[in-house]
């Protein structure tokens, strides 16, 4: 059973994914109506992530899940608001993207770099490899899940989206 408490935790990450969806479309100067879809797919993409993490589900399967769903949807927007699917995809897709593991990554190397104790660089070239395999792995299921539903659906990822 979902408690109200975990259904406000999935709105508020769905909600700040959202702000900074709509940051990262505003870059590109799309229409209002694509920067809403971009800000609805990366809640619902970021919140079902959040969702299938607490769930025990590994992150980076969890973001290939998300990936694809936003992937899928995005075709489905594509053909209702006249507007290429990728204008509201990669938005969508940014917030996903692992920048903690990232830092960690740089940051277990610099330190191993710097270290004269053996055991500690051990530890520290674990850290770095850890992370780097787990940024790696997100960034491929991010890639991936959002490629995906194009693959699968051609008539549909390349049909005319534009109105003219």
């Amino acid at each position: 059973m979902i408690s109200t408490e975990f259904l406000c935790l999935i709105l508020i990450d769905g909600l700040l994914a959202a702000i900074a969806s709509i940051g990262f479309a505003v870059i590109s100067n799309p229409s209002r109506k694509a920067i809403a879809v971009s800000a609805l797919l990366a809640a619902f993409g970021h919140g079902l992530r959040f969702a299938l993490i607490k769930s025990g589900l590994e992150i980076w399967l969890a973001t290939f899940v998300a990936a694809s769903c936003i992937g899928l949807l995005s075709i489905w927007f594509a053909r209702i608001i006249h507007c290429p699917a990728e204008v509201f995809s990669f938005p969508s897709l940014l917030p996903m993207i692992p920048g903690l593991f990232a830092y960690r990554t740089i940051l277990g190397l610099i330190k191993f770099l710097q270290c004269t104790d053996a055991t500690k660089a051990q530890g520290f070239m674990m850290d770095f490899f850890r992370n780097g395999l787990t940024t790696t792995f997100i960034l491929f299921a991010l890639v991936v899940g959002v490629s995906l539903p194009v693959l699968f659906f051609p008539k549909l990822s390349f049909s005319v989206t534009r109105k003219y």
